[in-house]
């Protein structure tokens, strides 16, 4: 009887502690940040011509500081970028079940300044976050988090 409560002991200890790990481990699991070779403008020109040269289309570009600043927010530079690549995103949003991934859509890239005066550039970890699903938005978004790495990797140290 005293193996069977030390069994179990050890069981929901062990249950806790990966709990508690994983709590704080994922955050920095599921973004990821590299630092810019550039300065913020020299990075914001490079990366768009990075991402057009790709084939990829740029939505629209969210200007963080300039909104802030219109509601009396006065942050550093940042930039976020939501990005399409057409090929991909049919992939997915043309099948019923994995529409369900639409809000991770379109992709986003975030371009900013830090109080060290360099810039930097961050974004989810889409291979990560496909993971679960498997399938169809595995592989889709497996080849686009590659695709988007490769534009990423002209503007990082």
């Amino acid at each position: 009887m005293k193996s069977i409560i030390t069994g179990v002991s050890g069981l929901i200890v062990g249950v806790i502690l990966t709990g508690i790990i994983g709590f704080y481990s994922l955050p920095g699991m599921m973004l990821m940040e590299d630092e810019s070779q550039y300065d913020f403008e020299t990075t914001l020109e490079v990366f768009e011509q990075a991402v057009n040269d790709a084939g990829w289309s740029i939505l629209t570009v969210h200007d963080m500081q300039k909104t802030l600043l219109s509601h009396g927010h006065d942050v550093k530079a940042v930039q976020i970028f939501e990005l399409c690549s057409s090929k991909y995103s049919a992939e997915i949003l043309k099948l019923d079940d994995e529409r369900i991934v639409a809000p991770l859509m379109p992709c986003r890239v975030a371009i900013y300044e830090k109080s060290d005066g360099k810039t930097y550039i961050t974004r989810m970890d889409s291979q990560l976050m496909a993971k679960p699903f498997g399938g169809v938005i595995t592989e889709v978004m497996d080849q686009a988090a590659s695709e988007i790495e490769d534009v990423i990797a002209r503007v990082i140290r």
